[in-house]
């Protein structure tokens, strides 16, 4: 049995929409962020190196390309090992994700250029914005309502990673949960779909924080979340503090039993888009599970399979650790 026995995944979300399994092609439109560029800071989060999570980063190449090379790579094996990766088929449709910094930040005619020439492609049926909550001003709302009347399956993916205000400030966010919630808001009552990440382990942060992000989350209203677990990456603060001065990180033992908590206290509607992430050495320094695409997946699983599934401590259906 796999994630989707026990969680509302993204997957069966596309399958009960599509009939299918829809993939996800990355693009890095080359845009920036206010907490890079001077505008708020220039460091960027600590922990942010994009290059850890988009393979396309820095390439400059035009978003035409890069569908093009999604698509190829959409469909070749995981590994030597595996044989079972279906065969590029003529009408296979893809979701373009802008993924790389903050996709919403860029004068309102950049940005509609872009979007515009990312939905051109006629195998595309979803769009998906990857930003900050303190920079979706109500045009770009706007413009997003405007593809999804097109027909257009359309998410707004905002990097909250964690409610507690110190340690925004820790990490370098450079908003508030304020700004946050207005987006929220903003979107969703425009019609707009909301997915959350939350980043389980940040510096300070205990299964408490972790448990009072996720009820803020769902308290202010949200339609998706992402998990991901901190780990280290070249290129970012955090991994020169961490040469300096090694920090405590989540074992997978312990990412696995914190995010099977989140999800067993998560209603069953809400759509988890993922639940654990990874990066591939040598720029991932640490922790080393992260280096495998599947163990955490699998931790979780086993997590969800020994006590509970999605929403199963909200209806008393589950079992004591």
């Amino acid at each position: 049995m796999g994630l989707d026995d026990y969680v509302n995944t993204f997957g069966s979300y596309c399958k009960n929409r599509y009939g299918e399994r829809i993939k996800k092609l990355t693009i890095d439109a080359q845009f920036t962020c206010p907490n890079r560029d001077g505008t708020l800071g220039v460091g960027g989060c600590t922990f942010c190196n994009v290059a850890s999570f988009n393979r396309q980063q820095g390439l400059d190449q035009p978003i035409s390309v890069q569908l093009a090379q999604g698509k190829s790579r959409a469909h070749l094996p995981l590994s030597n090992n595996q044989k079972n990766r279906p065969a590029k088929v003529s009408n296979a449709k893809y979701i373009a994700y802008f993924q790389a910094y903050t996709s919403t930040y860029d004068e309102f005619s950049q940005l509609k250029l872009k979007y515009d020439q990312a939905i051109k492609d006629k195998d595309i049926v979803g769009l998906h914005i990857g930003t900050r909550p303190d920079c979706v001003p109500d045009e770009v709302i706007d413009l997003l309502v405007e593809y999804q009347q097109q027909g257009l399956d359309v998410w707004l993916e905002l990097g909250l990673q964690t409610s507690n205000v110190l340690t925004l400030k820790r990490v370098n966010r450079g908003h508030h949960l304020n700004e946050y919630r207005k987006t929220v808001h903003s979107a969703r009552s425009r019609g707009i779909k909301v997915c959350t990440h939350l980043i389980l382990g940040l510096p300070g942060e205990t299964t408490i924080d972790y448990f009072n992000s996720l009820q803020t989350v769902l308290g202010i209203g949200v339609d998706g979340i992402k998990l991901h677990p901190l780990h280290i990456v070249e290129g970012s603060i955090m991994a020169k503090q961490w040469r300096y001065k090694p920090m405590s990180l989540l074992s997978l033992e312990d990412y696995a039993s914190a995010a099977a908590t989140l999800i067993r206290h998560t209603p069953e509607h809400i759509i988890y888009h993922r639940v654990t992430a990874y990066a591939k050495k040598p720029m991932l320094l640490a922790p080393d599970w992260c280096a495998y695409r599947w163990d955490g997946l699998v931790a979780i699983v086993d997590e969800l399979r020994e006590y509970g599934g999605q929403g199963s401590a909200l209806t008393g259906q589950y079992k004591m650790a």
